[in-house]
Order: C-alpha cells, then sequence, then structure tokens
C-alpha cells in the first residue's frame, strides 16, 4: 500500500473510530475529572517520523497531575502515581483511543512503532534508529506482545534499567521487523489481533508468533512474541553482545 493511500485510509478509519468512540470517550474522560476535578486529557511530547520533530500525543490521563515531575517515563504496575480510574483505564487501553485524533491529523498511523519520548532517543543505535523511518502507530507487534509492560517492570529497583534491559531490544526489533515488512496485509492482520487481543490475551499472542513465523522472523522474536517466558534480557538492536 503506498503512503498516500496508507493515509487516506488511516484517516477515514480515524474518524469514523472517534465517532463510533465518542461515547466511551466522553464517559472515560468524564470519570477522570470527576477522580481528581481536574483537566481529563494529557498532551505529552513524543518523537516524530525521522527522529528528529516531536509532536504532541493526546492520551486520557491516568496519572495524578504533573506526574512526569515526579517519576521517570516508565510505569510499573505498582506505580503509585497511576490512579485508580487510571488503572481500570489503562487495563483495557482505553486512554489510548484518543490518540485516533493524533491519527486524523497526520502525526501517526493506526499501525506503526509506538512513539517514543524523545529524551530516549539519544540511548538509541544507529540500526535502532530505523524504526523512525515510518509514522508512530497506534498498534503494532510490540503494542500486542508488552500490553502487559506495566506488570514486567513491577517491583523493578530501577524501572528505566528495567525497560532499557528487558523490554526496549524486543521492541526495537519487532518495530525494525514492522518497518522491514509492512503491508495491507500485515496491517490489517495487526489491527485484527489488537481486537482480539482485548477479550483473549492468549489468542492474539498466539497470532503475532505465527504472523511474525510467517513472515520470517527469527527464532528467538517469535519465542519472546509467544510470551510464554518473561522476556530476557538483550541489548539493542546494533548494541552489540
Amino acid at each position: 500500500m503506498g503512503e498516500l493511500a496508507k493515509a487516506a485510509v488511516d484517516r477515514i478509519a480515524a474518524a469514523l473510530g472517534l465517532l463510533l468512540l465518542s461515547p466511551v470517550l466522553l464517559v472515560a474522560t468524564l470519570a477522570v475529572w470527576l477522580g481528581d476535578l481536574h483537566a481529563p486529557l494529557y498532551r505529552a511530547e513524543r518523537a516524530a517520523r525521522g527522529g528528529r520533530a516531536t509532536f504532541r500525543i493526546v492520551k486520557i490521563r491516568t496519572m495524578v497531575v504533573d506526574a512526569d515531575r515526579i517519576g521517570g517515563p516508565s510505569t510499573p504496575g505498582d506505580d503509585p502515581r497511576v490512579t485508580p480510574v487510571g488503572r481500570f483505564l489503562r487495563r483495557f487501553k482505553i486512554d489510548e483511543l484518543t490518540q485516533l485524533w493524533n491519527v486524523l491529523a497526520g502525526d501517526m498511523s493506526l499501525v506503526g512503532p509506538r512513539p517514543q519520548v524523545p529524551s530516549w532517543l539519544p540511548r538509541y543505535t544507529p540500526e535502532e534508529m530505523g524504526v523512525f523511518a515510518v509514522k508512530p502507530g497506534v498498534t503494532d507487534f510490540a503494542s500486542i506482545v508488552f500490553a502487559d509492560e506495566a506488570e514486567v517492570l513491577r517491583g523493578a529497583a530501577d524501572v528505566d534499567a528495567a525497560y532499557d534491559a528487558l523490554i526496549r531490544p524486543w521492541k526495537s526489533r519487532l518495530g525494525l521487523f514492522y518497518v522491514a515488512h509492512r503491508s495491507m496485509a500485515v496491517d490489517l492482520a495487526l489491527v485484527a489481533t489488537t481486537f482480539v487481543a482485548i477479550v483473549s490475551r492468549r489468542r492474539a499472542l498466539a497470532m503475532v508468533s505465527a504472523l511474525l513465523r510467517r513472515l520470517g522472523a527469527p527464532d528467538d522474536l517469535v519465542a519472546v512474541a509467544r510470551r510464554d517466558a518473561p522476556p530476557p534480557a538483550a541489548p539493542p538492536p546494533g548494541g552489540g553482545v
């Protein structure tokens, strides 16, 4: 699928999604506002395509106000900054539905490597920067495989270091694999798998690992995607042994 066609499909799907999901978004934002009487939407800076410019991602706020001033970007499952309402919204990924606005605005695509906090980019290897060859997306291989990212990081003494060793390398490899194998068929499969993940995480993981294997992914990447065990520590792509 060409770039212009993909952008058109993204915008049409995002507009329809926002229209259909508007009742859910209204209830969610109202619940957040009633929780502490502060603005329910959160706009955070993320690296745009190319890795040089940035854009503001729109999310429903799941943390206390000014949470970014009292902690790092990584969020473990036991993070005290997450509000009770926020935990529910995060569990069902409702807080991320507002990113359809970013798709409509052209900042993001429906499918693509998840957007990254700009402060992490200086750590990225030249090979890893390849994930910025396409627009960041609402969903991709990694967002399904690491939907439980907060639980992986739960109890870590250094949350950012744990993310760097356990999650970032695999997320980057999955993102690079998507960039190299992206197509309309892959995008449709990932969107369908994202919906399946809402009702059955195990089924969604099986679908992701099967898709990766069919596309010729390395065995270790397929194994991590199955998530039969915690993700092992690994170097980032291009980071050596």
